[in-house]
């Protein structure tokens, strides 16, 4: 406080001491939050390393093929039980060769790990500005944490199991980044850039992005570079070389590989096309891919986002890559530099769909079904070929690149401003803590964007379908479980699912009614409700989802901690399977249905959950009676259809509403209590759509 300079005025020294007093405290949590993320990107790092050297499909060098920079003149390059690299890949990697298994592994993990760390601080150093030095330190740990959970270094972390080896990986994206965006000095920086494309020869698509930016000494050194580079292999091994390159050259244009082995020939076969015509059609998208890659590089460089170029260019590059073109995605991972959308809303989009399509299984991201094989199997190409020609990345120039459209926010809530709350007309008077009484998040009032919203629904119910079947509990327990279950319901009076099951499966009609409704109704309704509110009313529906989410989280919890088996698998108790057919319970997984999903993810019922959450919204939302009634009948019909249909206590229907009920106390905590809906004027009719938004935000919703 005494080093600070301030003028005279008592008024200025007192806002320049209140300004100190403000900062630490941001200061402090921004130092929390660093330490935090670099102890996430060290977990990340410690499991990885665990993993990689407790595997057992580690291989002993000298069997890898290619590291004698001999192939075999009539195999491919192609073949995944092959070395897939360079003559000059195998020069630098053949010391390993009479290495042992153990220091193998040692040295294959370190050094990938130090190249993933050296990857993540260079993309981090050129981000484009203004980027602060605070941002920079956060950025880079998160960097590092993404670039491990990836796909291509995951692979890269398991030697053996592919013919991809990390040098051919992750060294040619560091040396690219060094040699276009921190290493001083054209000369080197192309020498950088030509030991590359040594090692993955469609890099030297970068020598025309540093001639047409201007660098033209880098280019011509690249050039060099990479044609001394593969002369001192061929110089090693003469007969290698003479077999590689050739074969290499062919194999995409009808030789023994044929387009497939290409990435964008590896399309052409869903379109029905073989021969030659797909041969042109290769060609034709080829050439299209890499001069368009290469406008939009060169626009963003003259831009000033060198990093977002440098991706462009590498995902460019991708496409036209001969041979593991999967385990060449970080260019993928770059290419989060750029920014998408005019809204803030818009602004995660891009980043979360790439980070999704790198660290996900193509199953989790689109769902299963015959006409989306091509996508799926291709998923992570298609993004790479729409980062280089189609997605529309903000030039600096743009108003909104620093400044989007902010988001719309509620304003305070008076009823958070009473810190007593009273439950119920006969119980005391509760104190309610101070952090309690106001909500932790802001209510977003503004339309969430489409495309995130079906991609977070989309992959939170991969991974809820995932956890599901994984928290499945032995049958031994299950049962045990379902006979303590049942116990409590004849002690409580309650135990009616006998009597219900047998009196519906005595009524074919209702039998079919109650089984159709339990296999369509839970699966259609919560869609169409998130669908509609989405549409009409977007701040109930950011409500609405939260607390699904939250309260589909907790019947996860449930599943896993309690497993439990339902009626219709209880042997000796007589419940008849109507949905599934009878059981055999001579066998442990009952047939088919086990594959499918968790046998014993019973309690609690979210069937049932879900069916009361839609009521509790349709009632919140809707001004019709009838609507209101209709929604108040879904649950009822659920109840009768989990019990009728025997697969459900009566107990796990309680046990859902618990956990609907907890996910919507927890987002009246997180972001306050939804509001009331908009008041009729004194003529009885809603306010006037033509107030303005300002205006109108303020009005209670």
């Amino acid at each position: 406080m005494a080093n600070v300079e301030h003028s005279g005025r008592p008024a200025d020294a007192y806002r320049t001491a209140a300004a100190l007093v403000t900062a630490a405290p941001v200061a402090g949590r921004l130092r929390a939050a660093r330490l935090g993320l670099w102890a996430l990107a060290a977990l990340l790092a410690a499991r990885q390393v665990t993993e990689a050297l407790a595997d057992a499909h580690l291989t002993a060098p000298g069997t890898w093929p290619g590291l004698h920079l001999v192939p075999r003149a009539g195999g491919s390059p192609y073949d995944p039980a092959r070395f897939t690299g360079t003559p000059f890949a195998g020069l630098l990697l053949r010391p390993l060769a009479g290495a042992g298994q153990a220091v193998l592994g040692l040295a294959w993990t370190g050094g990938t790990l130090l190249l993933v760390a050296a990857l993540g601080l260079t993309a981090v150093r050129a981000l484009p500005r203004p980027v602060g030095r605070r941002t920079a330190l956060l950025a880079a740990p998160a960097a590092i944490s993404l670039l491990l959970v990836s796909a291509p270094v995951r692979d890269t972390l398991w030697p053996g199991r592919t013919a991809v080896l990390p040098g051919l990986l992750i060294l040619p994206v560091l040396l690219v980044l060094l040699g276009c965006l921190t290493v001083r000095g054209e000369r080197a920086g192309g020498l950088c850039v030509g030991a590359a494309a040594a090692l993955q020869p469609a890099l030297l698509l970068f020598v025309p992005l540093l001639w047409c930016t201007g660098r033209r000494r880098a280019a011509l050194s690249a050039a060099a570079s990479f044609a001394g580079c593969t002369a001192l292999a061929w110089a090693a091994a003469p007969p290698g070389s003479a077999a590689h390159w050739p074969h290499l050259a062919g194999a995409g244009l009808g030789g023994g590989g044929g387009t497939g082995r290409f990435p964008l020939g590896a399309l052409l076969p869903h379109a029905g096309l073989t021969g030659p015509p797909a041969t042109g059609l290769f060609l034709a998208l080829g050439a299209a891919v890499a001069v368009l890659g290469l406008r939009r590089a060169v626009r963003y460089a003259r831009d000033g986002q060198f990093l977002l170029a440098v991706a462009v260019t590498g995902c460019a590059a991708v496409a036209v890559s001969p041979g593991a073109w999967r385990y060449q995605l970080l260019w993928l991972l770059l290419t989060v530099a750029g920014r998408v959308g005019r809204r803030a809303a818009d602004r995660p989009v891009w980043p979360a769909a790439v980070i999704v399509v790198a660290t996900l299984p193509a199953k989790m991201v689109l769902p299963g079904g015959a006409a989306l094989d091509p996508v799926r199997e291709n998923l992570p190409l298609l993004a790479a070929l729409a980062a280089a020609t189609a997605v529309p990345f903000l030039s600096r120039t743009s108003p909104h690149f620093r400044t989007p459209v902010p988001q719309e926010y509620a304003g305070p809530d008076p009823f958070r401003r009473v810190r007593h709350l009273r439950f119920l007309p006969f119980l005391p008077t509760v104190a309610l803590p101070r952090a309690v009484s106001a909500p932790l998040l802001r209510r977003v009032l503004t339309r969430p964007n489409l495309l995130l919203e079906l991609l977070l629904i989309r992959v939170t119910y991969a991974a809820y379908s995932s956890v599901r079947a994984a928290a499945q509990g032995d049958r031994a327990t299950a049962e045990a479980h379902g006979h303590q279950v049942h116990v409590v319901e004849r002690a409580l009076h309650i135990a009616v699912e006998h009597g219900v099951n047998h009196a519906v499966v005595a009524l074919p009609r209702l039998e079919h009614f109650l089984t159709f409704y339990y296999e369509t109704f839970h699966f259609v309704v919560p869609p169409i409700l998130l669908a509609v509110l989405w549409a009409r009313r977007p701040a109930d529906y950011r409500w609405a989802r939260a607390a699904l989410g939250l309260a589909t989280v907790l019947g996860l919890v449930g599943f896993w901690c309690y497993p439990l088996a339902p009626p219709r698998l209880m042997p000796g108790l007589g419940f008849v399977d109507t949905v599934h057919g009878v059981q055999d319970f001579s066998r442990p997984d009952y047939g088919v249905m086990t594959a499918v999903t968790n046998q014993y993810a019973a309690m609690p019922s979210l069937h049932f959950g879900w069916a009361l959450w839609s009521a509790v919204v349709i009632v919140a939302v809707a001004r019709g009676r009838w609507v209101r009634a209709l929604g108040l009948v879904h649950p009822l019909c659920t109840v009768a259809a989990i019990v009728a249909t025997a697969n459900h206590w009566v107990l796990d229907a309680v046990g859902g509403a618990a956990v609907v009920g907890l996910g919507f106390a927890l987002t009246s905590l997180l972001w306050g209590p939804r509001a009331a809906p908009p008041a009729l004027t004194a003529a009885g009719h809603l306010p006037d759509a033509r107030t303005p938004r300002t205006e109108r935000s303020r009005l209670p919703r």
